[in-house]
């Protein structure tokens, strides 16, 4: 088709037109910013559990956290091999439910307690369905949503976590001990290593990181899971190198040798896991890599 000078002269004048009503068309729809969901389901034999994003914050200057045994050469370099940066990074903080058919059993509690609520009622729980409270460690942001400002979190729960843990903490004058966990010693039921929450739920001593500080394996129909909890705080920067010392750990030393034992019997049993600060949904597993190990998150495998 052959255009003729009349012809291209309306369509120029058109075009401005086109483009401006195209532009207002676009601006109609505001940028909404980044989302993600805040909760992810599935079932372990017969048990169904579930990961809740609790809250999640930036921290800057990721070396004073991570890797402080090492040169800032050597964290920059395994930070860029890794697309990682090293002005800022993201912690998660993702407690579990899970659901054993007899019980509702909650794994931690996040940093406050409308972080625990929001993130139960968008999976459908509200806090008096939970039975049982799990606390791993007593860091704040692990018992910072047993309570606030309407009180107890969880009105009809029994509350369980490690002696040596409670102990410690019982003795240290902490304020935030003082003020969320004191207050429900009664409630609560005091374990040791290799002793059951409910059936198919088992403590693992994981120390280091807290002197009582403990992971949890969990078992259904031939189903296995681990929860590591803190053991290690970074997929690269802790999990990948288990000897880079952490500022939150309390005895490093005994840290690194609990990565170690605990990380690489996960791998050797090949089960998944989840770390309650790995990447959200926090669910995958562990392999060996060279002298640490590598965090491989779940690809599909647990879709039902």
């Amino acid at each position: 088709m052959t255009l003729d000078r009349r012809t291209l002269m309306k369509l120029s004048l058109a075009t401005p037109f086109l483009a401006s009503a195209t532009t207002v068309a676009r601006a109609e729809a505001p940028t909404m910013g980044a989302s993600f969901a805040r909760h992810r389901r599935f079932t372990l034999g017969g048990f169904e559990v579930t990961t809740l994003l609790a809250g999640t914050t930036p921290r800057e200057n990721p070396q004073s956290i991570f890797g402080m045994n090492i040169s800032e050469e050597e964290f920059a370099r395994v930070s860029a091999e890794n697309h990682l940066s090293t002005e800022v990074s993201q912690f998660f903080f993702t407690p579990v439910v899970v659901n054993t058919g007899a019980e509702l059993i909650l794994f931690d509690t996040g940093l406050d307690q409308a972080g625990i609520t929001g993130a139960l009622a968008e999976a459908g729980y509200a806090p008096d369905q939970v039975d049982t409270v799990v606390l791993t460690h007593m860091h704040g942001d692990h018992i910072g949503g047993l309570s606030g400002d309407s009180g107890p979190t969880f009105a009809n729960a029994r509350y369980v976590t490690g002696r040596v843990e409670f102990d410690h903490w019982a003795a240290a004058g902490n304020d935030g001990f003082e003020a969320k966990v004191r207050p429900l010693a009664e409630r609560m039921t005091f374990l040791e290593p290799d002793q059951d929450v409910a059936s198919g739920i088992t403590s693992v001593a994981a120390y280091g990181h807290t002197p009582g500080h403990m992971g949890f394996h969990i078992e259904s129909d031939g189903a296995q899971l681990m929860l590591f909890a803190d053991l290690a705080n970074h997929p690269v920067w802790s999990l990948a190198h288990p000897d880079w010392e952490v500022r939150f750990d309390a005895d490093k030393a005994m840290a690194a040798e609990s990565r170690r034992r605990v990380l690489g019997m996960i791998a050797a049993d090949r089960i998944p896991a989840i770390g309650y600060h790995m990447p959200f949904p926090a669910l995958g597993f562990v392999d060996s890599h060279g002298d640490g190990f590598a965090w491989v998150p779940e690809q599909g495998q647990f879709m039902t």
